[in-house]
C-alpha cells in the first residue's frame, strides 16, 4: 500500500514545502496515509484558510497518484461528479479541498449530492500551541528572519492561535524588518511591529504590564 509520510518536525535543510504535523492535523494525515482502506476513493479535506490544506493535498496527490480539486465549493459540479466516478473506476484517490463540507456549501446536482454524502470529511483544526510555534519558526526561516527565542516566547503568550493570525504576524515582522533594513527580530522590534499592526491579544486573562505605561503619580493636595 502506498503511504504518505510527512515529517513531524522540519529537519535542518528540509524543503520549504514540508508540511508540519501536530495534534490539529494528525488524524487527517493518518487518514491520508491509509487511503487504500477508504470506503470510497474520495475524501473532503476542509479547514481554516492558511492551514496548509492545499499544500497537504498537493503532497498527497503527488505521492498517491490521485487527483485534487482545490476550492471545491466553487468548482464545477459536473467536473467534480465525473472526477468522483473516475476515482472509483481507476481506484485512484480524489481529494476535494474546501472551506466547509456540504451542506454548508450548496450542491444542486442530486447525483453529486448523494456521492458527497458518502464521502469522508477530513477536518484540520486551528493549531495547538506546539504546532503554532513550529509553523511560526518554519515561516520565519522561509522569510529568512532571524527571530530571537525570547521574542518568540513573548509572542506565543500574546497572539491569537489561528493560521490567519500566524500569517499576518510573519508579514508584519517581515515588513518591519525590511523597513529597518535588518533580518534580525528582537523583542523590542517584535513588540513595536505587532502593536502597530493590532495583532496583540492578552491570552488566558493575562495582563502584560510591560506593555502599559507606568501610572502617573497623583499629587497630594
Amino acid at each position: 500500500m502506498t503511504q504518505l509520510r510527512l515529517p513531524l518536525q522540519r529537519p535542518e535543510g528540509a524543503r520549504k514545502d514540508e508540511f508540519i504535523v501536530g495534534d490539529a492535523n494528525a488524524r487527517v494525515v493518518h487518514h491520508l496515509e491509509h487511503w487504500g482502506t477508504w470506503p470510497v476513493m474520495a475524501a473532503l479535506l476542509v479547514g481554516p484558510r492558511k492551514s496548509g490544506r492545499s499544500l497537504l493535498a498537493r503532497l498527497f496527490t503527488r505521492r498517491a497518484g490521485g487527483q485534487m480539486i482545490d476550492d471545491a465549493g466553487r468548482a464545477s459540479e459536473t467536473a467534480i461528479f465525473h472526477a468522483w466516478n473516475l476515482a472509483q473506476a481507476d481506484h485512484k484517490p480524489l481529494l476535494l479541498v474546501a472551506d466547509f463540507a456540504p451542506p454548508e456549501w450548496s450542491v444542486r446536482l442530486p447525483d453529486l449530492r448523494s456521492r458527497l454524502a458518502a464521502t469522508p470529511v477530513l477536518r484540520i483544526e486551528e493549531p495547538d500551541d506546539g504546532l503554532f510555534a513550529a509553523i511560526l519558526r518554519q515561516q520565519f526561516d522561509r522569510h529568512e528572519l532571524d527571530v530571537r527565542e525570547e521574542a518568540i516566547g513573548w509572542m506565543l503568550k500574546r497572539v491569537e492561535r489561528t493560521y490567519l493570525a500566524l500569517t499576518r504576524i510573519v508579514d508584519a515582522l517581515d515588513n518591519e524588518a525590511m523597513a529597518r533594513d535588518t533580518r534580525r527580530i528582537t523583542l523590542p522590534l517584535a513588540r513595536s511591529a505587532l502593536q502597530a499592526s493590532g495583532l496583540l491579544v492578552h491570552m488566558r486573562g493575562e495582563l502584560d504590564l510591560g506593555d502599559c505605561p507606568a501610572p502617573t503619580p497623583r499629587e497630594e493636595t
